[in-house]
C-alpha cells in the first residue's frame, strides 16, 4: 500500500498535467514497478510465478483450488466504443484473465484488484490513454479502504453468492505525439542525420502509444551503432503528457559518444585448439573502423568451423586513449567426435538414407575428417536405362585442414566412389576433388582445385569408359544474415572449369556456370521474407554426345525446377531419352510467410529448362507454381513443397512432393 498510494494519488488528483517522473514510470517502466511491488502481485504465487504471470496470466492459474477459495462476479465497464482500448483493458486484467481460479481468501480477492488498477492504467498508457480513471470496487468497497476486508466477509457470510467485482474504466481522450525533440546531451543542439520520422515512429499528430517511445530509443541507438558510435546511449528523456492539449511531448537526450575503432580482440576458451587458431581468424585489424556488422559477421564465420561450438562477443564499456574499444570473443568447443543419419524424399528424384561420423579436431589443429555413406533408390525405372537397378549408393570420405598456408586458407578434399541412377544415365565412378579456398574477406572466397573421374556410365546410347580431368575455380559472395534461413542479402556463386581431359571430346572444352539468389524481409520480425534465386551455365567446346552424360546439364526435380520430374526438362533424342544438354536456366521466387513461431508457408513459382545450344535460346521454358509448409527448428527449417506443372509436356507428371531439411535455396 504504500508504495501504490502516491503514484494513485498522483494519477488521479492531477488531471491537468503529469510530470515527467510519472509517465517516465508507466513507459516501459510501469512493468518493472508492478513486478516489484507486493501489493501488485497476483495472488500467492511462487516468485518466478508472479513474473511469468504479466506475459502468460493463464499461467498462475491454480491447478488445485485454493485454500479458503473466494468466487467473485466481476463486471468489467469501459466506456466508449474503441473495441482496441476494451481489449488492451481485459487482456492487462487478473481479474479478467483469471476469474475461474478464485484466489485464496480476502486478502488474494483484495491483493488481484490492487494489482488490476496499475495494470490497466499501463495498458491504456499502452494505447495512447494518459488521461484515463480507473475504478475498482470490491463487495461495493475500494480495495485500499479499511473496511473493504469487513465487506468481503459480509458478502461471503451471507450465503454461496459470488463477491461483487466491479471495474469501471474511462479511457479518457487518445493522445497524440506533440512536440518530439531529438537532442544532442552535449550541446543540446538538434542531434543530426537521424533516421526518418517514419522510421523512428514518433511523428506529431500520430497516436502516442507507449511502446513507440521505447521503439524510437532502440531504433536511435541502434543507428548510431551502424554508423560507428559502439557507446552510444540515451542519456535522459522528458516524456511530458498536456492534458489539456492531449498531446504527449517527447524529448530524448541521446549520448553518441566517440566514434570507435576495433580495438585487441581477447579470445577465451579454445583450450584444445593452437595457441592463435581464432585471433588469427578474426580478419578484423585494431584501429579499423566500429562496426556492429561486422562483429556479427565474424560471429556467423568463426561458427563454420566445426571444431568451435557457441562463440559469444562481447563488448568493452570503454574506449581507450586511442578510441579503441576491446572486443572478448568466448568461445566453446564441440566434442571431437559425431555420428548420425539424415534421409529425404521425393517424388520425382528419388529416396535416400544417408549416416556418417566425423571427427571435428582430428589432429589438434581444427582439421575435421567426415565419412559418409548412403544408399538410394530412384523410385522408378530411369526413362533412358529402362533395365537397370534402381537402387545406388555412395561411400565418401571428406578432409578439410584449416590454414593449409596462411590462416585465410583452407585445404579441402573429397574422395568418393558411387552408383548413381537417374532418369538420364546410370554411372557407377570413383571420384577425387580437392582444392583450396581463400577467404578475401568475410563474403568473398575463392577456391581453385582439381576435378578427377573415372567412371563406367550407361546411358540411352549404349555403356562406355569415361575419364574426366579438370581445374574448377569456384568463386563464392554471401552477404545474408542466416546460413540456413537467410532475411536479407545475396548470395552469388560462379565456378569456371577448363577440361584437361572430357571424356570423347578429350582436351579443351570450358564449363562455366553461376548463381545469384537474393532475399528481403519486410518487416522487423522478418515474417515475410521473398526470396528469389535465378541460374544458368554453359558448356563450349564439345558436342552433347561427346561430354559424358553425367557432366551434361539437366533440369526438373526438387533442386531445381519443382514439379518436374528429375531431368526431365532436358533435351531428347529421337526416341524421347534423355540426353541432356550443353546449356541451362532456371529461377525461382518465393515469398516466406511465418503463421507461428515455428510454422511457415511458402508459396512459390520455378521455370527453367536446359537446351541442346552451348547458349540458352529459352525455347521451350517449362513453368510450375506450388505452395510448401516449413517446420523451424534450431538446425533449419524442414521443408514439405507440393509443385504442380503449369504447361506440362507428354514426358511430365501431375505433380511433385518434396521433403528435406532446409530452404529450396
Amino acid at each position: 500500500m504504500s508504495l501504490l498510494k502516491p503514484i494513485w494519488v498522483m494519477m488521479y488528483e492531477r488531471p491537468q498535467r503529469v510530470t515527467r517522473r510519472f509517465v517516465r514510470s508507466l513507459l516501459p517502466g510501469a512493468w518493472l514497478l508492478v513486478a516489484a511491488s507486493p501489493a501488485a502481485l497476483a495472488d500467492d504465487q511462487t516468485f518466478f510465478e508472479k513474473i511469468t504471470s504479466w506475459f502468460d496470466p493463464s499461467s498462475t492459474a491454480a491447478s488445485t483450488p485454493a485454500i479458503d477459495a473466494v468466487p467473485y462476479a466481476l463486471t468489467l465497464d469501459v466506456k466508449g466504443g474503441d473495441s482496441a482500448v476494451r481489449s488492451a483493458v481485459a487482456d492487462a486484467s487478473n481479474l479478467e484473465t483469471l476469474k475461474r481460479s478464485p484466489p485464496s481468501g480476502a486478502a488474494g480477492l483484495v491483493r488481484r484488484a490492487m494489482s488490476d488498477q496499475e495494470r490497466i492504467v499501463a495498458a491504456l498508457y499502452g494505447v495512447a490513454r494518459y488521461g484515463g480513471t480507473v475504478r475498482i470496487t470490491v463487495a461495493g468497497q475500494s480495495p485500499d479502504s479499511p473496511g473493504v476486508f469487513d465487506a468481503i466477509e459480509r458478502q461471503r457470510s451471507s450465503g454461496p453468492v459470488p463477491v461483487p467485482v466491479r471495474v469501471e474504466v474511462d479511457p479518457g481522450p487518445e493522445f497524440r505525439f506533440g512536440a518530439v525533440r531529438i537532442l544532442d546531451a552535449r550541446t543540446r543542439a538538434p542531434l543530426a542525420d537521424l533516421p526518418s520520422d517514419r522510421a523512428l515512429g514518433l511523428i506529431s499528430g500520430e497516436p502516442a502509444l507507449a511502446s513507440a517511445v521505447s521503439t524510437a530509443e532502440q531504433v536511435i541507438i541502434r543507428d548510431l551503432r551502424d554508423r560507428g558510435y559502439a557507446l552510444a546511449k540515451i542519456a535522459s528523456k522528458d516524456i511530458v503528457a498536456d492534458h489539456a492539449r492531449s498531446k504527449l511531448d517527447v524529448t530524448l537526450m541521446v549520448d553518441p559518444g566517440r566514434l570507435a575503432k576495433f580495438g585487441r580482440f581477447i579470445v577465451s576458451g579454445a583450450e584444445s585448439l593452437p595457441p592463435g587458431f581464432v585471433e588469427d581468424r578474426v580478419l578484423i585489424e585494431p584501429g579499423e573502423p566500429y562496426s556492429p556488422e561486422r562483429l556479427a559477421r565474424l560471429r556467423r564465420r568463426l561458427g563454420t568451423y566445426e571444431a568451435l561450438g557457441g562463440v559469444r562477443i562481447r563488448e568493452g564499456d570503454a574506449l581507450d586513449a586511442n578510441g579503441q574499444l576491446p572486443i572478448y570473443v568466448d568461445v566453446s568447443e564441440r566434442p571431437p567426435r559425431y555420428f548420425g543419419f539424415s534421409a529425404n524424399y521425393s517424388s520425382t528424384d528419388g529416396s535416400a538414407i544417408n549416416a556418417y561420423w566425423g571427427h571435428r579436431n582430428l589432429f589438434g589443429g581444427g582439421e575435421t575428417l567426415r565419412l559418409d555413406s548412403s544408399v538410394s533408390w530412384f523410385g522408378q525405372q530411369p526413362e533412358s536405362v529402362p533395365d537397370a537397378d534402381p537402387f545406388g549408393y555412395r561411400l565418401a570420405a571428406t578432409f578439410t585442414k584449416p590454414g593449409i598456408i596462411t590462416a585465410r586458407d583452407d585445404l579441402t578434399v573429397q574422395a568418393a566412389v558411387f552408383r548413381s541412377v537417374t532418369n538420364a544415365y546410370v554411372e557407377e565412378a570413383v571420384t577425387l576433388l580437392a582444392g583450396i579456398r581463400h577467404r578475401f574477406s568475410d563474403e568473398l572466397t575463392v577456391q581453385v582445385g582439381i576435378d578427377i573421374e573415372q567412371g563406367r556410365i550407361e546411358d540411352a546410347q549404349g555403356t562406355s569408359d569415361a575419364s574426366v580431368a579438370g581445374v574448377p575455380i569456384d568463386v563464392a559472395y554471401d552477404s545474408t544474415d542466416s546460413l540456413l534461413d537467410p532475411s536479407r542479402g545475396i548470395r552469388a556463386t560462379a565456378t569456371v572449369e577448363p577440361f584437361a581431359y572430357l571424356g570423347d571430346a578429350g582436351a579443351g572444352p570450358l564449363m562455366m556456370r553461376g548463381a545469384l539468389s537474393a532475399y528481403r524481409a519486410f518487416d522487423e520480425d522478418k515474417r515475410y521474407i521473398l526470396a528469389g534465386r535465378i541460374g544458368a551455365g554453359s558448356l563450349f567446346g564439345a558436342t552433347v554426345y561427346d561430354v559424358p552424360a553425367p557432366r551434361r546439364f539437366y533440369v526438373g526435380g526438387g533442386s531445381s525446377l519443382r514439379g518436374y520430374d528429375y531431368q526431365s526438362v532436358s533435351p531428347r533424342d529421337a526416341e524421347g531419352n534423355i540426353i541432356g544438354g550443353l546449356s541451362y536456366f532456371e529461377a525461382s521466387a518465393e515469398l516466406r510467410i511465418r503463421v507461428t513461431d515455428t510454422i511457415g508457408i511458402v508459396p512459390f513459382v520455378d521455370m527453367g529448362a536446359a537446351f541442346a545450344d552451348e547458349v540458352p535460346d529459352f525455347d521451350g521454358l517449362k513453368y510450375s507454381a506450388g505452395i510448401g509448409l516449413r517446420y523451424y527448428t534450431a538446425i533449419g527449417p524442414l521443408r514439405l513443397d507440393l509443385a504442380f506443372p503449369l504447361n506440362p509436356g507428354p514426358y511430365d507428371g501431375d505433380y511433385g512432393i518434396y521433403v528435406s531439411l532446409g530452404q529450396a535455396f
